[in-house]
């Protein structure tokens, strides 16, 4: 059966794009070979910006095209990595002593921004902090109170809920200006941003008894799906989804294994890749025929080379053993002597010569 590899415009209808703005800034303390303070910008995962105590700058052309165009943008991210920096140790600082932490490795982490939906305009910010690789307290822009998911952050809750200009401020720029500086983003970076590249798509087995794996390279955005189905309809038993990785090149790749030891009717299972957001689906039937894999088949191994091998093997073994037999008939015959003396009469000290040894 051939491989099915199409582009289907059928039965599902787009799936949302969903694009992101993030800033993240982090403190540490007692971490060695790490910045104490550093910040990131991000835009669909790809880092458009970054500081740390000593450097401030865009790190993609389109960054800098957008703080040419918008010096109040970059005027508040230059505030927010300067002036966010004692604030984190303050905190920290405040963390580590109700907490009774004298020492060891400590970290206090930012996360804010915003999310925008392409299909309905929806627009959603967000604003968190984590403590010690844990969810500290996040703020919930619909009620306009911190949010404690911990008992630990209790106390820090009750201090901020009080401090309603700082909530204020904080809704209206993760839910109105955050949203236009990200389309201003997509706007001078779209080459790169709203660029699609569809992949590459293989199925992989090391073995015959081990699982099939879907393998698709060469994709962007990050942003995709791809699983197992049945008949249509997509399976979770025997599957086991991979991470998608990036490439060298920019690109991203990702892998689905399926576990096929107790398959039996294989052409009613299909691979199917999709890019968040758009139509076109990739699906590829599961077919021996089409699966590449470092192991031969018994019933596939080239008859003639085994041949030729065990030939080459009987006429190596041939030619040793004639010459084995000529070097024997070399050395041990020697020319009998043409004397016709008495061999006890021989002078003595004349060598003996024997017929044969």
């Amino acid at each position: 059966m051939k491989t099915l590899l199409l582009f289907l415009l059928l039965c599902h209808a787009s799936s949302a794009v969903k694009h992101t703005l993030r800033y993240f800034l982090t403190g540490s303390s007692g971490v060695s070979a790490f910045p104490e303070f550093l910040g990131v910008l991000e835009v669909d995962n790809v880092q458009a910006g970054y500081c740390d105590a000593d450097t401030f700058g865009p790190k993609q052309d389109w960054g800098q095209t957008v703080a040419e165009h918008d010096p109040d943008q970059e005027q508040w991210y230059r505030n927010e990595c300067y002036n966010k920096r004692p604030f984190l140790f303050k905190e920290m600082i405040s963390l580590k002593q109700r907490f009774n932490q004298t020492e060891g490795v400590h970290i206090l982490q930012l996360m804010s921004g915003c999310e925008l939906d392409d299909t309905t305009g929806q627009v959603s910010g967000f604003l968190q902090y984590g403590y010690d690789g844990e969810d500290f307290i996040t703020l919930d822009l619909n009620t306009l109170t911190w949010i404690a998911p911990t008992p630990k952050a209790v106390i820090t809750k009750q201090r901020w809920d009080t401090e309603r200009g700082r909530i204020k401020y904080n809704e209206r720029l993760y839910t109105e200006v955050c949203p236009q500086w990200l389309k201003m983003f997509l706007h001078y970076g779209e080459k790169t941003l709203l660029r699609t590249d569809p992949p590459s798509v293989s199925l992989l087995q090391k073995t015959p008894s081990s699982a099939v794996s879907c393998h698709a390279t060469g994709f962007y955005t990050d942003r995709a799906l791809m699983f197992w189905s049945k008949d249509g309809e997509e399976i979770h038993e025997g599957v086991e989804h991979g991470e998608i990785l990036p490439n060298h090149d920019g690109t991203f790749q990702m892998s689905v294994d399926l576990n096929v030891s107790s398959l039996e009717d294989w052409r009613r299972y299909h691979c199917v890749f999709q890019l968040v957001g758009a139509e076109d689906k990739i699906i590829m039937d599961l077919d021996r025929a089409v699966i590449r894999t470092n192991s031969i088949p018994p019933s596939e191994f080239p008859a003639g080379v085994l041949i030729g091998v065990v030939v080459g093997l009987l006429l190596l073994l041939l030619l040793c053993i004639t010459a084995l037999l000529l070097w024997k008939n070399k050395k041990g015959f020697r020319a009998a002597s043409t004397s016709d003396s008495d061999p006890d009469t021989t002078p003595k000290g004349t060598p003996v010569r024997l017929c044969c040894h």
